[in-house]
């Protein structure tokens, strides 16, 4: 199943809701996310920073991810940034890829 890297960003209201409930409750909450996508949650962690939440998904295709993209958007406490993330194997087969390309100005 493809991996994706979910960047999680809380704005005023998510914040309030992480200090009310705690952060366990978003693990719970964003694991359901996940799953109810027919994924499963590697790993979730609370971040200092720009970004507020990594979570490691595995789910079964972009569609999915999008979907959990656009719910957690949607709820209006935090925005994702989702980023497909690649094993060695894809880039082994990514490298030895024939691409025809010719650079801007040649």
């Amino acid at each position: 199943m493809p991996k994706y890297l979910l960047e999680v960003r809380y704005n005023q209201e998510g914040l309030k809701g992480v200090v009310a409930k705690g952060g366990s409750a978003r693990v719970t909450a964003g694991t359901a996310a996940v799953e109810s996508a027919g994924g499963t949650v590697e790993s979730f962690y609370f971040a200092f920073g720009d970004i507020d939440v990594y979570v490691v998904a595995d789910l079964p295709d972009n569609a999915a991810a999008a979907s959990v993209a656009l719910a957690v958007g949607a709820g209006g406490g935090a925005s994702v940034k989702t980023v497909p993330l690649l094993t060695p194997e894809e880039v082994d087969r990514a490298a030895k890829g024939k691409v025809d390309y010719r650079p801007p100005g040649s």
